[in-house]
């Protein structure tokens, strides 16, 4: 069984919609309805508050570290249509680049791979997906994803840089890097598609139907080691599935619902080796899940998590 370890009094003014550790897990981030994101040192047992983020005019939904090698930088998404990059500088926490083009609320934020640079995915219910990027001159760029889900999208993740099954072959070898860029997203539209950057645009690779509502959230797994791409993804539907494709062999994606829960799912997350999935919704919940030899993807462990959980919302 999972046990809590520890618990951070955020002071919140309203609920709390998302918390990530950062690289090393000494500080963690947390959003609100409150409109503010926080950041604390979480370091040897203890809690301390290093800032308190005012930015945004809305429901903050999502919050994500990027990879230490570019500093201390949080990107943080709103119901106010806005992505905000921060970026700490002497211990100082400031706002590095606001992203205002979308028309509705932006909902889900995902920084990649650190192999392949300074690339940020935002999934909106406006219905399309921006990549933000820097070559490290200051300078951001950007381009979109148009209608990547009807009605909007709900989340956005990044496909690892590690090619599958490149320490196969190669036992004691550094794992090669794809030069191709994916995306996984997930939509109102029930829908989970797979995108690839080619020659500047992004187009859509695979759409994977299995999911009979809203899909909450997508989560692409880590590949070291892996012949085959695996994501998860879940839905209002209350499933969670895994997808699967052999990349050796290639050919379609292959489906399996690993449970049928008993509310709506909200979020899935994999561990670093990509071989336990983390599951919370609606019950209240956390289970994590392994799969066996048999290939079957059994609970190993669950714990509450308090009360409840509010997703972003359309606008109307």
């Amino acid at each position: 069984m999972i046990s809590t370890v520890n618990t951070v009094d955020t002071s919140h003014d309203d609920m709390i919609h998302d918390a990530q550790m950062d690289h090393y897990a000494r500080r963690l981030a947390t959003c609100s309805s409150d409109r503010s994101v926080k950041i604390f040192d979480v370091t040897d047992g203890n809690q301390t508050l290093v800032a308190d983020l005012r930015g945004h005019e809305g429901p903050v939904w999502q919050i994500a570290w990027s990879h230490p090698k570019f500093g201390s930088l949080l990107a943080s998404c709103s119901y106010d249509r806005k992505v905000i990059i921060w970026k700490e500088m002497d211990g100082t926490w400031g706002k590095l680049y606001e992203y205002a083009n979308h028309d509705s609320s932006v909902n889900s934020v995902c920084w990649a791979p650190h192999e392949w640079g300074l690339f940020l995915a935002c999934g909106s219910s406006d219905s399309c997906v921006s990549i933000i990027w820097t070559s490290g001159d200051g300078m951001w760029e950007s381009t979109k994803i148009m209608n990547a889900h009807s009605i909007g999208v709900n989340a956005v993740s990044w496909a690892p840089a590690v090619q599958p099954g490149s320490l196969i072959d190669a036992p004691g070898s550094r794992p090669s890097s794809s030069t191709v860029k994916r995306l996984v997203t997930g939509g109102c539209d029930n829908l989970v598609k797979i995108w690839r950057e080619a020659d500047g645009q992004w187009l859509e690779e695979e759409k994977l139907e299995g999911h009979t509502d809203w899909v909450r959230d997508v989560a692409w797994a880590p590949s070291i080691g892996l012949l085959q791409s695996v994501i998860a993804s879940c839905s209002q539907d209350c499933q969670v599935i895994i997808w699967s494709r052999d990349e050796v062999k290639g050919g379609s994606w292959a489906q399996k619902v690993i449970h049928k829960f008993e509310d709506v799912v909200w979020h899935v997350s994999w561990s670093v080796t990509g071989n336990i999935l983390a599951v919370s919704g609606g019950d209240n919940k956390v289970t994590l899940w392994k799969e066996s030899l048999e290939g079957q993807w059994v609970c190993i462990s669950n714990v509450d998590k308090g009360q409840g959980h509010q997703q972003p919302q359309s606008e109307q």
